[in-house]
């Protein structure tokens, strides 16, 4: 970090290496870097929930310092857990048993107000979020985290499953998602309660396409086929 800084944290000349749907990434070195939202969105919240959950042991990046739009992290080394089961490295059912032990011990942790019935909630919890690192999964992307009600987490996270299952674009995965769907739901906390807030506020997601969005009723019509009656 002592090259001249060009722009906020980055690096004068500095390039991304990765791109997500709304921010980019930068090396600073091997084992830092720097994530940016293009829109320019503050991440001092999403910095201090991610310090909160890794007091508690939570397999997060550690984050070193925050500026605006800019968020210095530890640099992670492994494949994504969508392109491990899509490589066949990792199998369905390991799919849906490592997110629902990963929500099962984000729920173990209070929320930082102390809210009774709050926890933190990652909110975007899904196999691209999860990188498969020698010390095992560790969870990134927290710009959606905030406190709320675990079922409600659990709901997401099963609503983007179920829309990977049922869209013609990714037929071909179709058998792995539905299976992994069924693992994750069978072993985690009964979403129903927080179904309904989960489909609207993914609904109200910019980020999503039409297409994506027209699938949700069918979305909804799958998870409630995995839960009971």
């Amino acid at each position: 970090m002592n090259d001249v800084q060009a722009d906020g944290l980055l690096p004068l000349g500095a390039e991304p290496f990765a791109f997500g749907r709304d921010a980019d990434v930068y090396s600073l070195d091997e084992a830092w870097v720097v994530r940016r939202y293009r829109d320019g969105r503050p991440v001092r919240d999403e910095a201090d929930f991610m310090r909160w959950v890794r007091k508690y042991d939570y397999p997060v990046p550690a984050v070193r310092q925050v500026e605006g739009p800019d968020i210095v992290l530890e640099r992670l080394t492994g494949p994504t857990l969508a392109d491990a089961a899509i490589a066949g490295d990792v199998s369905p059912v390991e799919l849906g048993l490592i997110h629902a032990d990963l929500h099962r011990r984000l729920q173990a942790i209070p929320a930082p107000s102390g809210t009774a019935g709050q926890v933190v909630v990652h909110g975007d919890l899904h196999p691209y979020n999860v990188i498969l690192t020698a010390d095992g999964p560790v969870v990134i992307d927290w710009a959606n985290a905030e406190e709320g009600p675990p079922e409600f987490d659990v709901a997401m996270t099963a609503i983007i499953f179920a829309q990977v299952a049922l869209d013609p674009a990714f037929a071909s995965l179709t058998p792995m998602l539905r299976e992994a769907l069924a693992t994750y739901l069978a072993n985690s906390i009964n979403p129903t309660p927080g179904l309904d807030a989960a489909l609207a506020s993914r609904g109200r997601n910019i980020t999503l396409t039409p297409e994506e969005l027209a699938l949700l009723p069918a979305q909804a019509d799958l998870i409630r086929s995995h839960l009971p009656t």
